[in-house]
């Protein structure tokens, strides 16, 4: 149930009913409308279908209001009809599809941290390599030597290999070959040996032999070692991508699922009333939809008409030919509230949010849960996608409210910041820097947007009663 705060939050005024009998107005749940009417038909050979379907195409097709979007539809059945039993049948069958498809995408968010983890090593090794190949970079020297760390560590197995520069130094005592290994830096295999003899120059041949014969092979290993690490690197960059768009298809794949067992689930606060009775064949139904007769100019206030239909029937379960399944008609009463608005298209989005947030918490509940799973992985996961490029990872530039600086800029987008703000300066001065807005206009189209859903509201509810031969006038 939509509480006062909720409303609140959505910038809402909430709606009561008129006192009864001297007591306080009743909250009713929804917005306050600039109209309102109600309607009750009951009939125990009507089946209930009519009036929704009547409604609606009399608003699409009468008044044309092109836009209908429903807000809710929500039951509720006697635990002892067999409305009851055919509909936990179909909820087993959903729960089970989401057991499945939520412990494969837990599976997956656990391996999308050991992906991460590997190309943060894979990036920090790149580092040591783009250092250690730029003649410019201040901190070559330090990476180069941590690179003839790893190789003397990996690929020569450090002192216990006697024919390491480390094992040599200590079994043929060439004492000073590791100073010199370490201290000598040719670029290329082919500055090998015009580096050694140049700076080397004053030891013996020996000592210079073995260094040229260090320093190719360390060289060699580096030159190699650094192509297999960056194609490792792209390769697993891409796999990243994929596992990502795996994990977000089985996510789509399990949110209609996950609607469905939210909406198959029977409302617990209709359980309870007296209008449900465990030994009879009844059930409720309660719809909710928005009409929306939609302006050019979504600033505008837009007619809005909101229809609530809240029935209590009698479902019959039909046994059909073979190869159908059975299903139920509903007859019984049905509840109508007819509420007019003038709301843009910014108040229509929050209104539909503020029930989303009451209706699909399950849903929030499970995107939530694996949006902390990588939000937990820091910056570097959103870095990865965006530069495999996964385009829904470029985030918009924010401002400080207090300063209006750029607090965060994608890396991708630098080298086109420079163009936009070439065009934003050069058409300044063509454009107000602040939008002023109309009061006066803004609610002169709002009345007009209330008027005609009013109007409209009216004529489908006084038309409705003359159709299904009711009182009028």
């Amino acid at each position: 149930m939509v509480t006062k705060e909720d409303l609140a939050k959505f910038n809402f005024k909430p709606e009561t009913d008129e006192e009864f009998r001297g007591k306080p107005p009743i909250f009713t749940g929804w917005p306050a409308p600039k109209r309102r009417y109600r309607l009750f038909v009951e009939g125990y050979n009507m089946s209930i279908e009519e009036p929704y379907f009547w409604v609606l195409h009399y608003l699409i097709y009468m008044h044309g209001f092109g836009r209908i979007d429903k807000i809710s539809d929500i039951f509720a059945a006697a635990e002892g009809s067999s409305f009851f039993g055919s509909m936990q049948q179909r909820l087993g069958a959903q729960q089970d599809k989401v057991s499945q498809f939520l412990a494969t995408v837990g599976k997956m968010v656990k391996e999308l941290f050991q992906l991460v983890r590997e190309l943060r090593v894979l990036d920090e090794r790149v580092d040591y390599y783009t250092d250690s190949n730029d003649p410019k970079s201040r901190s070559r020297e330090s990476a180069e030597i941590t690179l003839k760390g790893i190789w003397v560590d990996m690929v020569e197995q450090g002192a216990k290999n006697p024919a390491s520069v480390y094992g040599m130094a200590r079994e043929v005592q060439f004492v000073t070959l590791p100073d010199l290994f370490f201290s000598t830096h040719p670029l290329k295999q082919e500055d090998v040996d015009d580096y050694v003899e140049e700076h080397c120059a004053q030891f013996n041949r020996k000592v210079r032999e073995v260094l040229k014969r260090k320093l190719r092979s360390f060289v060699t290993w580096k030159e190699h070692t650094y192509e297999e690490i960056k194609n490792r690197r792209i390769f697993t960059l891409k796999y990243l991508r994929q596992h990502y768009q795996i994990i977000r298809m089985y996510m789509s794949w399990v949110r209609p699922y996950l609607k469905n067992v939210q909406r198959l689930h029977m409302d617990q606060s209709k359980m309870d009333t007296a209008d449900l009775i465990l030994a009879f064949e009844t059930s409720m139904i309660e719809i909710e939809i928005l009409g929306i007769d939609q302006s050019d100019d979504p600033k505008k206030p837009s007619p809005v008409i909101n229809v609530h239909f809240w029935f209590r029937t009698r479902p019959e379960l039909n046994y059909n030919a073979e190869g159908y399944q059975r299903g139920p008609i509903h007859v019984g009463r049905v509840q109508m509230n007819f509420r007019a608005y003038a709301w843009t298209e910014d108040e229509i989005k929050n209104y539909k949010r503020m029930k989303a947030e009451e209706d699909f918490r399950l849903i929030a509940l499970i995107d939530e849960s694996v949006k902390a799973a990588m939000e937990s992985l820091g910056d570097e996961l959103m870095r990865y996608l965006l530069e495999a490029g996964e385009e829904d990872m470029q985030k918009p530039v924010e401002r400080d409210q207090k300063n209006g600086k750029k607090i965060e800029t994608p890396a991708r987008l630098a080298p086109y910041n420079h163009v936009y703000k070439g065009f934003n300066e050069m058409f300044k001065s063509f454009k107000p820097q602040v939008e002023k807005v109309d009061v006066a206009k803004l609610e002169k189209a709002k009345g007009e947007a209330e008027k005609a859903a009013a109007k409209a509201m009216w004529n489908t509810y006084h038309h409705f009663k003359k159709h299904h031969g009711m009182l009028n006038w």
